[in-house]
């Protein structure tokens, strides 16, 4: 009997979970299709009738003229961050991983040390450099700053490294292969799971980020999908419906990636590569 209890308060609680998580997507979802009477009629937690459900407000949206743009500026600024986070961090992680030099303990604490300090401590001088190098009001502005002020691929890909025996690089190193081509045929690829979490987690980071792209790209023709849904809420007070379709077409993106990548996040590192 008490087991039976005990299992029936596990499902309780996870679908009260669920519900707090699911619950806000599906008042914004049934939002983006209603009609501003629908707003005052209708339950927010409830659809109208089939034959009542409007498109209109999608159309709103996405006859912005600086939607588009948003999109693009985006999708580049995430497409560029990755790359150079996922090269340079991998690259680095297994230096640091598999190689033993002087200063190395310090080398590292000095990378971690980045990543505790907070960043509005350094936001007058990480600003003043940004302006020096002539990156202000560009899209260069954002991706060198999420390039180089967020540290968490280390982090990540040291991590899977150490699951990786070493017994495959020496193995290679046998076999007459260097550093970099034990690195791009043999590690990197083993570094799919870590690889796709990266590009999770920093997408949804770079895709969320207002702060950044409003404060180093005031230009309007360089909004990003955040400060485009910000200047979007501004112009759209009192239209909730509206609002909540914006709201749902900015998601679009960080969905489709979390979608695409997290079949990979639960695969094996480097599972039957060595056989002890």
């Amino acid at each position: 009997m008490k087991k039976v209890f005990m299992q029936g308060l596990k499902y309780v609680i996870s679908i009260l979970i669920i519900l707090v998580i699911i619950g806000p997507l599906l008042v914004v979802l049934f939002t983006s299709f209603k009609t501003k009477e629908h707003m005052v009629t209708v339950s927010p937690l409830l659809l109208p009738d089939f034959s009542e459900i409007t498109l209109e407000n999608y159309r709103d949206v996405f006859s912005s003229k600086y939607l588009l743009s948003a999109f693009k500026n985006t999708a580049f600024i995430v497409l560029v961050s990755l790359f150079f986070n996922i090269i340079f961090g991998s690259i680095t992680a297994y230096a640091l991983e598999r190689f033993h030099f002087k200063l190395k303990r310090i080398i590292v604490a000095l990378f971690f040390l980045g990543m505790m300090i907070p960043t509005f401590v350094m936001e007058i001088s990480r600003f003043k450099v940004i302006g020096s190098l002539g990156l202000y009001n560009t899209l260069g502005a954002p991706i060198i700053i999420y390039i180089a002020s967020d540290l968490m691929q280390l982090y990540i890909y040291r991590q899977f490294i150490k699951g990786i025996p070493i017994e495959l690089d020496e193995s290679a190193l046998l076999d007459g292969c260097g550093y970099y081509r034990i690195f791009s045929k043999i590690i990197f690829p083993l570094l799919a799971p870590a690889t796709a979490t990266l590009v999770i987690i920093k997408s949804v980071n770079i895709i969320n980020d207002m702060y950044i792209p409003y404060l180093y790209m005031p230009s309007t023709r360089l909004k990003t999908l955040s400060t485009f849904l910000m200047s979007y809420a501004s112009a759209q007070q009192g239209s909730w419906q509206i609002l909540a379709a914006a709201i749902v077409v900015v998601m679009i993106p960080t969905l489709s990636i979390y979608i695409f990548f997290q079949k990979y996040i639960f695969e094996g590192v480097s599972a039957g590569a060595v056989k002890s």
